[in-house]
């Protein structure tokens, strides 16, 4: 059967592509500089892992902790440097198959973690399961809310605790892929996702933002009136009013300069961002674009995309915004990726700050005082 004229260019261009990646990456493809950030978390200290990928952090009421998410499926509890990491929790009873290194859907996948304080019961998204919930002994997690309005969650990914009006707050970032296809999810261009505002005494759960290009991190204002949610293609950081003179109206509150994660309150009120990538040639094109991003995930396997996305250099990058303005206050990098990259979580606390990773066995601790 010949082929077509359209099938040969683009099987062309996939292949200079490749050549270009491989002797020139990243002096072409290469992330983009950001003026006035600080090059400081190469001195952030390693904490590893024996799983990968501690997506989400968190302590719980006793100040102990932080708690992660893993890949396998587990909450993991840091003891210190005697005693380590230990297991807390875990999303699902089907253990047989998990792997450290690689998800598997019937093991779920804890993303966001939040404790509440007054019970001290821990909630978190999990990317295939929903929202779930473990009393402070740890165990098998319970599932809380897994549809809203009738549409089945999907991709919950990161969540807040409104612990005066007891209501959870959380993204559904799309209404087709789970977490194994995150890469398809943002780079196909749909715009499915969902901030979802789940009432406990009710057990309602209510869509406040729809039509979300991909909403990644969340979180509540310091007060309440508020809740952020993260678009990772757009960069943009959205704002639903809960309370006050412009209770249900969204607005944008800020501008990031790369692609969001997750994103945490400080006890200030203002807010981290992780930034999973600087922008790059690569991912402007796909976003711009999204029949390009369709095109190369189903012609280029997931590392070389990946290594796309990045602009060849994997690094880190963590923002500071303003809680009342959404301003940018500061800029963090490790902007060679020479001791941290693929972060997904900056938090804030006892004057340091501690970062999580999507991918690595790693946890960093960068000292601030």
């Amino acid at each position: 059967m010949p082929v077509s004229r359209k099938v040969l260019t683009w099987a062309v261009v996939t292949a200079v592509m490749a050549v270009l990646v491989v002797f020139v990456g990243p002096y072409i493809i290469g992330p983009e500089s950001i003026e006035g950030s600080k090059n400081v978390l190469t001195m952030a200290r390693t904490i590893p892992l024996p799983v990968d990928g501690p997506e989400s952090l968190d302590w719980d009421p006793r100040g102990e902790g932080p708690y992660v998410g893993v890949t396998d499926g587990r909450i993991l509890k840091w003891r210190g440097e005697d005693l380590g990491w230990v297991q807390f929790a875990y999303s699902s009873p089907h253990r047989e198959n998990c792997s450290r290194h690689k998800v598997e859907p019937a093991c779920g996948r804890p993303l966001g973690l939040s404790f509440e304080k007054k019970s001290g019961d821990l909630y978190f998204c999990d990317g295939y399961l929903g929202i779930m919930k473990v009393g402070p002994k740890g165990g098998l997690a319970e599932k809380v809310v897994d549809e809203a309005e009738g549409q089945k969650v999907m991709f919950a990914n990161q969540m807040d605790i409104d612990e005066e009006e007891d209501a959870i707050y959380f993204n559904d970032s799309s209404d087709t892929y789970h977490f194994g296809d995150v890469f398809f999810a943002f780079l196909c261009g749909e715009k499915t996702g969902r901030a979802i505002r789940y009432d406990k005494k009710t057990k309602e759960a209510k869509v406040i933002m729809d039509r979300l290009h991909f909403p990644n991190g969340l979180a509540l204002s310091k007060d309440g009136s508020f809740v952020l949610s993260c678009e990772v293609p757009t960069q943009l950081v959205h704002r639903y009013w809960a309370k006050g003179p412009k209770a249900g109206t969204r607005d944008i509150f800020a501008k990031l300069p790369g692609y969001a994660d997750n994103i945490r309150r400080t006890e200030t009120g203002d807010f981290w961002v992780a930034l999973h990538s600087k922008k790059t040639p690569f991912s402007r094109l796909s976003m711009i674009h999204p029949w390009v991003g369709k095109f190369f995930i189903k012609t280029l396997k997931m590392e070389l995309l990946l290594f796309l996305f990045e602009g060849g250099k994997p690094h880190a990058v963590a923002v500071k915004l303003s809680g009342k303005t959404g301003e940018i206050m500061e800029i963090l990098e490790d902007s060679e990726g020479k001791n941290m990259k693929f972060i997904s979580e900056v938090q804030e606390r006892d004057g340091r700050l501690w970062f999580g990773s999507v991918f690595l066995p790693s946890v960093w601790v960068l000292d601030r005082q």
